[in-house]
């Protein structure tokens, strides 16, 4: 049996989890895609994809993001142009240290 525990959320958090789930929900519709087929393609029950569209913020996180992916909802667009940029600083510095102090970049030689 699941230990049944009282959690306050912020306002600001119930707030951004119906955001998502109302997102989640209107992009399903707009693909025309059923719960039942959604729910098997994420691997979750239906119950847990309802719960999911009206914002219960007790389902698990990795189930949420995956329904996003799958019904394209973004999540992260501006982060990750922020992202690459921060990749591609990190990547000019590198190319200015020594070698000695960037890692090497060997194939692995995996022939027993």
């Amino acid at each position: 049996m699941a230990k049944s525990t009282q959690r306050a959320f912020s306002r600001y958090a119930r707030e951004a989890i119906e955001l998502l789930g109302q997102s989640i929900r209107e992009a399903r519709i707009n693909r025309k895609i059923g719960t039942i087929d959604l729910a098997k393609r994420a691997g979750i029950s239906r119950d847990l994809l309802h719960r999911i569209e009206n914002g219960d913020p007790r389902c698990g996180i990795g189930a949420v993001f995956e329904l996003a992916a799958i019904t394209g909802v973004a999540l992260f667009e501006e982060n990750r142009a922020n992202l690459s940029g921060r990749l591609a600083r990190s990547e000019a510095k590198l190319a200015l240290m020594p070698k000695s102090v960037r890692s090497a970049r060997h194939a692995v030689k995996d022939e027993f």
